[in-house]
Parts: structure tokens; C-alpha cells; sequence
């Protein structure tokens, strides 16, 4: 994907939040790895309703290291992430949630089949890959602010159901 692309477009559209009419009081949000989608969704989860919901993420495949323009974006956010390792589904302590938010098509596949022993909803947000990006340092951060971004638009409007 060249740098001069968006990460979300006709193709690639920015993820769709499903009518739900109570937002949930817990919610994991699951991608690959554990580097930089759902530590985003968990952090921006937190940080706008963090008092109401419980939020956690985790990855679906081993965690891999911590990806420093993740850290950056989310810093100009008012979130510091340097201190939360990368952790894999197995990893944590619980495993009930109201909701699983998958994020790539990866996670979706593991979380459809967990949810068939546990009941718990599943809804796919389909996001941009902001690694997929190529060129310029700002460029590349252009696509994972895009991306930090569009998850917090999903974000309120999962929370703000009637």
C-alpha cells in the first residue's frame, strides 16, 4: 500500500459499528499480535470510559515486540502505552466478556469459535493495517493516527448506544 493511499477507502471502509441496544460492561478487543490495534481500542476505551466498562486486549497469535509508532500516536492522545507488553489471548486472566471486538479477520475466525462454548457476542471491525503503509516516517504515522482515529469514532458510537 503506498503512503499516499488511505488506509480505509471504498475497498477498505472504516470499521461498522452493529446497532446494539445496551453497550456492554466489558469488551476484548482481538487482533493478530497485540501490537497495535487492539492495544489501541483497549487504551482508548479506557481512557474515554473506563469508569464504566471493563476493556482488555489480546492477540490471537504469539505477541510479537511493542511497535514504537503505536507508543507515539497514542502519546499524543494522553495515553502512554510503554508499560503494557503485548499479550496473547491464553494470557489473560479472564475470559468472559460481554463483547469481542475482532479487528482482523485472524481474530474474528479464533473468536467465533471460542464464543460457541462461552455465548459471548462477536462483531467484526474491519481495520486498516498501518504497516501495510510505505514511505516517510510522518507518513507512516499518518496511517496509524488514522487508524487510533477511526477506533475511537467506532468506539463512541459502540458506547453510546440507547
Amino acid at each position: 500500500m503506498s503512503a499516499d493511499k488511505p488506509i480505509f477507502d471504498d475497498e477498505h471502509p472504516a470499521p461498522a459499528v452493529p446497532r446494539i441496544t445496551k453497550p456492554p460492561s466489558s469488551v476484548l478487543y482481538l487482533c493478530n499480535h497485540n501490537i497495535i490495534r487492539s492495544p489501541m481500542a483497549e487504551a482508548l476505551t479506557r481512557k474515554h470510559y473506563g469508569a464504566k466498562v471493563f476493556a482488555a486486549s489480546a492477540g490471537v497469535l504469539d505477541p510479537m515486540d511493542t511497535d514504537p509508532f503505536v507508543e507515539e500516536v497514542m502519546a499524543e492522545s494522553g495515553i502512554e502505552l510503554h508499560e503494557r507488553p503485548p499479550q496473547s489471548l491464553d494470557d489473560l486472566d479472564d475470559h468472559y466478556f460481554d463483547l469481542i471486538v475482532t479487528l482482523t479477520p485472524t481474530a474474528h475466525h479464533v473468536a467465533l469459535e471460542r464464543s460457541q462454548v462461552d455465548a459471548t457476542d462477536v462483531i467484526y471491525w474491519q481495520s486498516g493495517d498501518p504497516t501495510a503503509v510505505t514511505g516517510k516516517r510522518e507518513q507512516r504515522l499518518a496511517a496509524y493516527r488514522d487508524v487510533r482515529d477511526r477506533l475511537e469514532v467506532a468506539i463512541h458510537t459502540l458506547f453510546k448506544a440507547d
